[in-house]
């Protein structure tokens, strides 16, 4: 039986009533063939974030699982779409549109193929660089003004390889062990992008 005091403590992690304010729009692929792939980057650290503040993304909404959580003071939506990537803005957009949440306000985190794997990059705008489920936001957004966070995976090793082939293709067991590092400064980048302070984010974690 359940003690008082783990009542308290679930009461002390469950966020207070109130939409969310804020979207955190994690990026990868459904299904447990690209579970550790490197387009699913952004999975794996909602799942890492997730874990480490208590909380789950389990709930089915807006054509993918989410979970909220505060960050700071901000009541946030971690939202993570099940639309595979090329097509994740139709979640984003959906999660957007049903809470009236601006684009600046949609921090969106996915895999970079120009940064070696434990680097990160903060953008407060911009262009997909290629990335395709930034694409699918852009398009459904109708805007680049939104935050991204972007995890590097790292270049393809052969240039005129196959990039498909490359971002579908698993962690080796060093990289994820680079993974927490980086997942630990990209949770506490989002602290601070999300209170507004991009300036401190980007000088100390880019």
């Amino acid at each position: 039986m359940s003690s008082i005091f783990d009542l308290f403590k679930r009461i002390e992690k469950s966020p207070p009533p109130g939409p969310p304010s804020v979207i955190v729009a994690c990026l990868g692929n459904p299904g447990k063939e690209y579970a550790l792939t490197r387009h699913n980057s952004g999975f794996l650290f909602a799942e890492y974030y997730a874990l480490n503040h208590g909380f789950k993304i389990d709930r089915a909404r807006f054509d993918g699982v989410c979970g909220e959580t505060m960050i700071n003071e901000t009541r946030a939506l971690f939202l993570c779409p099940m639309t595979y990537m090329n097509e994740s803005g139709k979640a984003v957009r959906k999660a957007a549109d049903f809470y009236k949440i601006p684009p600046e306000k949609i921090f969106v985190f996915c895999d970079d193929v120009n940064l070696d794997v434990g680097k990160m990059r903060i953008r407060r705008k911009g262009s997909d660089g290629g990335q395709k489920g930034l694409r699918s936001i852009i398009t459904e957004l109708g805007t680049e003004a939104f935050p991204r966070i972007r995890i590097g995976v790292g270049k393809k090793p052969d240039p005129d390889g196959d990039l498909c082939s490359w971002v579908l293709g698993k962690f080796t067991e060093d990289d994820q062990k680079k993974l927490k590092t980086v997942f630990d400064r990209c949770s506490d980048a989002l602290s601070l992008v999300v209170s507004g302070d991009f300036e401190t984010a980007m000088c100390r974690y880019n």
